[in-house]
């Protein structure tokens, strides 16, 4: 069975979501957990990244509704929820986030993505699923002609992810995050190409 998620713009209430995101356990391939106040200011920048237009990137929350979901059933679980892996509560959840936005790269300008799911959903293909549904919102929207992803040499996880989505392996690289702190790192790509049959991502 295919795995699907939806994607919801970053809102005011996702700031909880940072928070978990900001773990050790999350950040341990991405140079440590940030400071608060740096907290703040993601999500100052996460939520204005909502109201500017669709090609200047987004970022989004990704949403798990669970194998068994009844009908009419759209109640969506987030702080203080999501215990056990959203195996079998039929409840949509608040699962990680996934985004992309505009950079230079090499001379060309092109999109970068990023995503993370929350420990106690993984191993669920819930990265792939949202990456996939961000690349098609990409096609729908975007404005430029690739997007990129640099994981970490050191994390075959997302490496993989970027794999089953579709990315292009083009080399190894020393890309810097935190800004100023080169890190080997894999070079992804993905060409973008126009929605086909007019078909438009849910998220």
């Amino acid at each position: 069975m295919v795995t699907r998620v939806r994607l919801e713009p970053w809102s005011a209430g996702d700031f909880w979501l940072l928070e978990r995101k900001n773990e050790p356990i999350m950040t341990q391939f991405l140079g440590g957990p940030e400071p608060a106040a740096k907290l703040v200011d993601r999500q100052r920048r996460y939520e204005a990244m909502s109201a500017r237009e669709p090609a200047a990137g987004r970022m989004f929350r990704v949403v798990w509704t669970p194998a068994g979901q009844g009908p009419g059933d759209d109640g969506e679980r987030g702080p203080g929820h999501g215990g056990g892996g959203g195996g079998g509560g039929g409840r949509a959840e608040s699962v990680g986030s996934v985004g992309f936005w505009e950079r230079e790269w090499r001379g060309e300008p092109v999109y970068e993505a990023g995503w993370g799911i929350l420990p106690e959903f993984q191993g669920h293909g819930l990265a792939v699923a949202a990456l996939t549904e961000l690349l098609a919102y990409v096609r729908a929207h975007g404005s430029r002609d690739s997007v990129h992803a640099f994981p970490g040499t050191d994390h075959p996880a997302s490496n993989a992810v970027c794999r089953r989505a579709g990315f292009e392996y083009l080399g190894d690289v020393d890309f810097e995050y935190p800004p100023g702190v080169p890190h080997p790192s894999c070079d992804w790509r993905y060409r973008v190409e126009p929605p086909r049959d007019g078909l438009t991502p849910s998220g």
